[in-house]
């Protein structure tokens, strides 16, 4: 996982063409109401997810991980925590969907590291990274996202 500024992406992660495609996309997107769903960046290969919602407060944070994709999410306005931690930590309650490429699980409180991301930071997202989104960061509040997915090459 790597958490930085969208403008220090590019220093700080292997900015592959993919890679290169999904960041210009998120800097092009900022100040822009875009609508919620899927933008078309290239192909199945760089996609964009618009996501709008409230943050929640829990004490069992649901996690999630992939494998075909490398998730770079990105918050637009608002702030959020992003509970991380590495896939050994993990114990899947739903198996990897090949269609969807996604599992689901939890992940024992003190494995589990928080992050808060605030507008125009980012979190490089890798399959060896179990997270869960759309945690409160002091109170639920409103969170305009996009999650760029880039293709593990």
């Amino acid at each position: 996982m790597v958490v930085t500024d969208l403008e220090h992406v590019a220093e700080q992660v292997n900015m592959t063409p993919a890679m290169k495609k999904a960041v210009d996309f998120l800097k092009a997107a900022r100040g822009k109401e875009l609508a919620d769903g899927r933008v078309d960046i290239d192909g199945d290969r760089v996609y964009a997810l618009v996501q709008s919602y409230d943050t929640i407060s829990t004490d069992q944070p649901k996690f999630e991980g992939h494998r075909k994709y490398i998730d770079v999410q990105c918050v637009m306005s608002g702030e959020e925590v992003i509970g991380w931690a590495m896939i050994e930590n993990a114990t899947a309650t739903t198996p990897y969907s090949e269609e969807k490429d996604v599992w689901l699980g939890t992940v024992p409180a003190d494995r589990m590291t928080p992050v808060r991301l605030s507008a125009a930071q980012a979190a490089v997202l890798y399959p060896s990274d179990a997270h869960a989104p759309r945690l409160a960061a002091k109170k639920p509040s409103f969170v305009k996202k996009i999650v760029v997915k880039v293709a593990v090459e």
